[in-house]
């Protein structure tokens, strides 16, 4: 465990009881989504190499233009 996220439960274990089962049930959550986004992305993993194969090739073409990106 890293010193900040030791610092934040010793934080968090001066709260009241239900503000300490609030938090970790948001951090639960949080853990649970990253989870779900990680999975999600590793099931995607066959068709995003055949989008970028495609893109390549339409590059490779000359099927693509530039993108122009707004001045600052």
């Amino acid at each position: 465990m890293t010193t900040m996220l030791e610092q934040a439960f010793r934080a968090a274990s001066q709260l009241p009881e239900e503000e300490q089962d609030l938090l970790a049930s948001r951090l639960l959550a949080e853990l649970a989504r990253e989870d779900e986004f990680d999975t999600k992305i590793a099931q995607t993993t066959d068709k995003l190499a055949a989008l970028s194969r495609e893109a390549l090739a339409e590059y490779r073409a000359g099927l693509t233009q530039p993108l122009e990106l707004p001045s600052q």
